[in-house]
């Protein structure tokens, strides 16, 4: 049986579907037809900063300004994190600083342009809501409709992934 960690909490059903597609070597062929391997604009930090900064502007205006947006190598997908969310807090003189920043897996450099946007969402929601509750995800779907199904697709898409690369 084929383990799926990156689909931990989900229903047996669709575990069942995802397994059937792997044994029949459908699931590869499936998410390059729905996500075509179109390599997005986006590799450097300073041109993830300014998409980032565009999602910011859209939609969180009064979100407290972002330090820093880059790409990460060192984010550790086996403890399934895709992108950070840091505060770092300080002491200036009498005042407490503040400044937020957001890492993002360097696998986003060459994973398709939605998976990138979802991410993005997700990490921008966290300068409003720190926990994953209701709220949280009310605002990831405000920013990116599809936000749900992206990021099942995007467990797939890991899924697939770690399969290629024989892990």
């Amino acid at each position: 049986m084929t383990a799926l960690p990156f689909l931990a909490g989900y229903p047996d059903s669709l575990l069942h579907q995802v397994r059937s597609l792997i044994d029949q070597d459908r699931l590869g062929p499936w998410l390059r037809q729905k996500y075509p391997p179109d390599h997005h604009a986006i590799q450097s930090d300073k041109a993830l900063f300014g998409y980032v900064q565009a999602l910011k502007q859209q939609y969180m205006k009064s979100a407290p300004p972002l330090s820093g947006v880059s790409y990460d190598s060192k984010i550790n997908l086996v403890k399934h994190a895709l992108g950070l969310h840091l505060s770092h807090s300080r002491v200036q003189g009498s005042r407490l600083k503040s400044k937020s920043s957001i890492q993002i897996a360097s696998l986003f450099r060459e994973a398709p342009a939605p998976f990138l946007r979802m991410i993005a969402v997700h990490e921008l929601a966290h300068l409003r809501h720190k926990e994953h509750d209701k709220a949280f995800y009310q605002l990831c779907c405000h920013m990116e409709p599809d936000y749900h199904q992206l990021e099942l697709d995007l467990r797939l898409y890991l899924t697939q992934q770690s399969l290629e690369r024989g892990q």
